[in-house]
């Protein structure tokens, strides 16, 4: 081989191993769980399928450990796509310069620009967009039809008809809700609700992004509808003890008739003993008349890093999984939501149909407090929320202590 050969064949190799390098896509997923992995890998699988061209290497760590190493990789070797969460939870990153700025993608890609407006908002901040949704699920209220039906009680639409169903309740001797608040976090479910139906979405947002004080007027007034909830509604005894799983018992004995709750607590509740006919969903009822309704929906997302290597790559799987088909699919799998307004949803599950129509509609979705507040201050609100459910007399006292660590967390 003369030695211009060997120099154009060395050359064609180094483009050729470049070309390799380029086409690798690395993602960083974060649920190992059966259901969560098979609707991931069965979409990476066919993103290749239809982009032959491209490697897609799949790392996949429980949620926890990604908890902790995202902040790591990010800075350190970041891969070209990661999942994370939106609303404030993904703040810290996108403020840092650590995640990608994606709005031209919704912008030109007809999926995005048209059909996921509901989730928009939760994606967006600083007016950009910053990751793509795979899924999500409806909160709201699922109650024991059965009972609601041996008492004559329509699903309550407003908080008048709220609380006269559980006056009827109590007057059968069914205690009205049943929870377990011996992780905290379903308290919040409640406490978020509340709010966002007495106060409305952007300031539900203002008090998760520190902007107003716990003590405010407006605060206040959703702790006082709690307050009348926790005395005409009551819940449980002892639910401080309790994890939700423990908190279903009631509730499958008919000692309850309702629980705050999210869709994915559907399967728990059946293997409780309740068939299908016996539980139904409502939205959480109209407190402030006129207010639109925003919903809590938990959603899970892909974001590129700012760090990715093949950014190209990475923004054509996220328009790829963008896909009404590809996202129907997917969460068919895992038994959630699409966030794509046009993708197929199983409509023999009476909870999906109903949720996709809840959320599909609605004013904004709340991401849950303890994704929308930073980590201590939804620790200590979450603490604060349950121990005004068991001593409502210490309000003053709870809302001062979360106006500090507010002042702290946010400095």
């Amino acid at each position: 081989m003369s030695f211009k050969t060997t120099i154009i064949a060395v050359f064609a190799s180094l483009v050729f191993a470049s070309n390799a390098i380029a086409a690798d896509l690395v993602i960083n997923f974060d649920d190992p769980n059966p259901a969560p992995k098979k609707g991931f890998e069965a979409a990476v699988a066919a993103f290749e399928a239809a982009h032959p061209d491209v490697n897609v290497i799949v790392n996949i760590n429980d949620r926890e450990a990604h908890k902790t190493a995202i902040r790591n990789f990010l800075s350190a070797d970041a891969p070209d796509i990661t999942a994370w969460y939106p609303g404030n939870r993904m703040a810290p990153f996108v403020d840092a310069g650590q995640f990608e700025d994606i709005s031209d993608l919704w912008a030109s890609d007809p999926n995005l620009s048209k059909n996921f407006e509901a989730i928009k908002p939760t994606m967006t901040r600083n007016g950009k967009q910053w990751g793509v949704p795979y899924s999500y699920y409806q909160w709201g209220i699922y109650y024991r039809a059965d009972i609601f039906k041996k008492h004559g009680i329509k699903a309550p639409k407003t908080w008048k008809q709220l609380l006269s169903a559980c006056d009827n309740l109590k007057k059968n001797g069914v205690t009205p809700f049943t929870i377990g608040t011996k992780f905290l976090w379903t308290a919040a479910g409640v406490f978020d609700y509340l709010n966002l139906r007495t106060n409305g979405y952007d300031v539900h947002n203002q008090l998760t992004a520190g902007e107003i004080k716990y003590t405010d007027k407006r605060i206040r007034k959703t702790f006082k509808n709690w307050k009348t909830m926790l005395k005409r509604c009551s819940f449980v005894d002892n639910h401080a003890t309790m994890s939700w799983q423990d908190a279903l018992a009631p509730f499958a004995k008919g000692e309850a008739a309702m629980y705050v709750m999210g869709n994915f607590a559907v399967a728990s509740m059946k293997d409780a003993g309740l068939n299908e006919s016996q539980i139904d969903f409502v939205q959480f009822p109209e407190i402030t008349k006129g207010l639109a309704r925003a919903e809590e929906a938990p959603t899970d997302a892909l974001f590129i890093p700012s760090g990715a290597k093949n950014k190209t790559d990475a923004r054509k799987f996220l328009a790829f999984i963008a896909r009404p088909d590809v996202l129907g699919d997917w969460n068919k799998t895992i038994g959630q939501l699409p966030p794509n307004s046009k993708s197929p949803i199983n409509k023999s599950d009476k909870f999906i149909a109903k949720g996709f129509q809840t959320v599909s509609t609605a004013a904004g979705l709340a991401q849950f407090f303890d994704r929308d507040a930073p980590a201590e201050m939804a620790k200590a609100g979450m603490e604060g929320f349950q121990e005004f459910m068991i001593k409502p007399e210490r309000l003053d006292a709870i809302l001062k202590r979360l106006d500090k660590v507010q002042t702290r967390v946010y400095k």
